[in-house]
């Protein structure tokens, strides 16, 4: 959320960001409801410093007609007091309702455009080098869900008849990739003592079912709400680890002496996604039901330091799929491809052969202190100045989809799938094949 001061000092900047990310907003209607606002408050403050001034004089009052006369008074304002009181709580349900709405202003680098069509590369890297050719092949690249099939590694007939659309069972060597795959990112961002400082993160498993508040706090609600799946209980399930993260400090104040605090959080995920029907109906890419590693920052109050972390974690995710061995390109999302609450944004997408294109397996943000302003999550400056930290998150590695690069990538001429080399002591073989 930005501050009601940043919004009315710079009204045609929102505007202009708003427009940019293509989401309709009144600021002009908030202006007006923040001027009633603030013009309720003020007749409430002095109503009740008038009530309290004339409590005291109802005490001290020399005779019993002065104290009628007095306590006369004050029923008048009392009742008049009382009045302006649930309008200002009326007031403040609509200002909250649209202040929620307005989304955070985008860095000037982040370039026009109104979907993922109009992002632009900002680099790409392949094992034959920048300039080289993603991935060639000899033969017709099978799909990853031919591939999958054919070695028993996952059956989806019988996952939609247990769990419904897109549902799965990944089975055998599927299994035993995606526990490889989460061993070997737990050991480059936790269990490595030779990692760099920007990969030691300190590990957390996250709720899947979380209260409303964090995710209003980190943009996920009002707006993508049909996106969620809600309880009974009217708790969510998180489709990220971001927003159980984001909320374990959230009501508190932290120590500059503490930043920038790194969580290298898991939770499984749960996403209806809406809005996609028709879009990778079958196999693993696109799933109501996965698990992800999530890269959340938290630092201090300032833009030099986000733009650092972002292009740190950004590099993070860059060098797993180097290991990995996956040709993959980096794009910088246009305005209309990034949320209500993000600055900048990165999405990283490795080489899908059967598709003859880029797919996303990664997303950097940051937010400036838009987030923890919704959140609450503040630190003591230098000076003892209180500030609202600024936030940052990046997926490490979201399962099962990271599996149809693989596959697709290290597929052979004779149908086997090679496993990438980091992967072979993590899997205890160097190839699946029917044999």
């Amino acid at each position: 959320m930005l501050d009601i001061k940043f919004i009315r000092d710079n009204k045609d900047v929102v505007i202009a960001g708003a427009k940019k990310k293509h989401i309709e907003v009144d600021i002009e209607g908030l202006i007006k409801l923040d001027d009633k606002r603030r013009a309720l408050q003020v007749s409430v403050d002095e109503m009740r410093a008038k009530q309290n001034t004339a409590s005291s004089a109802i005490a001290g009052a020399a005779s019993p007609e002065d104290r009628q006369k007095l306590i006369a008074e004050m029923t008048t304002v009392k009742e008049s007091l009382k009045a302006q009181e649930e309008e200002l709580q009326n007031v403040m349900k609509d200002w909250r309702a649209l202040m929620v709405l307005v989304p955070n202003v985008p860095d000037m680098s982040v370039p026009e455009g109104e979907s993922d069509a109009d992002n632009k590369e900002v680099r790409r890297w392949s094992p034959a080098g920048a300039e080289g050719s993603p991935k060639k092949f000899d033969f017709e690249p099978k799909t990853a869900v031919d591939l999958m099939l054919a070695h028993d590694m996952a059956d989806f007939e019988r996952g939609a008849k247990v769990a419904g659309f897109r549902g799965y069972f990944l089975k055998g060597d599927g299994v035993r990739l995606v526990w490889a795959l989460e061993r070997f990112v737990q050991d480059r961002f936790v269990f490595n003592d030779t990692a760099s400082p920007e990969r030691r993160f300190t590990p957390m498993i996250v709720p899947s079912l979380v209260r409303k508040e964090p995710f209003i706090g980190t943009g996920y609600l009002p707006q993508s709400e049909e996106d969620l799946y809600k309880t009974q209980d009217g708790e969510y399930l998180a489709g990220t680890a971001e927003v159980a993260g984001m909320g374990y400090y959230m009501n508190e104040v932290l120590e500059k002496k503490d930043l920038p605090i790194k969580f290298f959080a898991f939770s499984p995920c749960f996403r209806r996604e809406a809005g996609s029907h028709g879009r990778d109906e079958k196999g693993i890419f696109r799933v109501h039901e996965f698990v992800k590693y999530e890269q959340i920052i938290l630092c201090e109050a300032s833009h030099e330091e986000s733009v650092k972390w972002h292009e740190e974690i950004t590099k993070n995710s860059e060098k797993l799929l180097q290991e990995l061995n996956l040709p993959y390109h980096v794009v910088l999302n246009c305005g209309g491809d990034i949320g209500l609450g993000q600055v900048k944004k990165y999405d990283i997408e490795a080489w899908m052969p059967s598709e003859k294109k880029y797919r996303e397996t990664h997303s950097a943000s940051y937010f400036h202190d838009f987030q923890t302003r919704r959140l609450n999550i503040r630190y003591r400056d230098d000076d003892g100045t209180v500030r609202f930290v600024h936030s940052l998150n990046n997926t490490a590695l979201a399962l099962p989809r990271i599996l149809c690069h693989i596959v697709e990538n290290f597929q052979q001429a004779d149908g086997s799938i090679m496993i990438p080399d980091v992967l072979r002591g993590y899997m205890g073989k160097d190839a699946v094949s029917r044999d």
